[in-house]
């Protein structure tokens, strides 16, 4: 049924979104501001520049958006002072399954993601993931970020695959109308936001996790085992 994967990051390969927010949360606090969960929620699938808008809104202008911003990247540098080997974000359940059992197949997957093409590498070099993947498109490669359909295009064009032929895994509302504005068939497995319904609607198929989907990978990539 398809021959590509192409799969978004943040919130649906690892599990970033959770100590991003606390780390948001925890740099109001220093401002005197109680940001809430729902309030952090808003920026959630959203374009840098959308988001700083509203976390500029929220914490009270440029400048305290400014320090609190440093204090998040000081918290959630990829490279630990402390010398902590762990990575900083943990890889969500069932994605290396599901990367074994395309591979398995000779399935070719990618990555559509927001975040730039450094953190891509990093974050899933962290994780031992990162040989699973032929490309990489990153937000810092495109001029208009999800929903626009740029970035799964751009996937789907170095991976040498035809959109129609691939089918996306996505989390956030945004991510899920970029993929089906570029002619992918869509897979939602949603994270912290739950997508409203009429993107539901219009997906291929919706899981509570990534385990999920590796007992329909038979059925959505019948590729060629690979033997080994």
């Amino acid at each position: 049924m398809f021959t590509a994967a192409i799969f978004d990051m943040d919130g649906l390969l690892i599990d970033s979104e959770r100590p991003i927010m606390a780390a948001w949360i925890e740099a109001a606090r220093t401002l005197d501001i109680e940001l809430s969960h729902a309030q952090y929620l808003q920026c959630v699938g959203l374009a840098m520049a959308e988001s700083k808008q509203i976390l500029a809104a929220l914490l009270g202008g440029a400048a305290a958006y400014q320090h609190a911003a440093a204090q998040v990247t000081a918290a959630l540098q990829l490279e630990r002072a402390d010398g902590d080997a762990r990575p900083l974000f943990p890889i969500k359940p069932g994605a290396a399954e599901l990367l074994m059992a395309l591979r398995g197949r000779g399935i070719r997957c990618a990555v559509a993601s927001s975040s730039g093409r450094g953190q891509i590498a990093a974050c899933l070099g962290s994780l031992d993931v990162l040989h699973h993947f032929e490309a990489f498109a990153g937000g810092d490669e495109v001029a208009r970020a999800k929903p626009d359909p740029a970035l799964y295009l751009l996937a789907a064009e170095r991976l040498g695959v035809d959109p129609a032929e691939c089918v996306a895994f996505e989390d956030s509302e945004n991510g899920a109308k970029a993929a089906l504005a570029a002619g992918l068939r869509v897979v939602i497995v949603p994270d912290l936001k739950h997508p409203p319904a009429a993107i539901i609607e219009r997906a291929f198929h919706v899981l509570d996790s990534l385990h999920e989907a590796v007992a329909h990978v038979p059925r959505w990539f019948p590729g060629q085992v690979m033997r080994t």
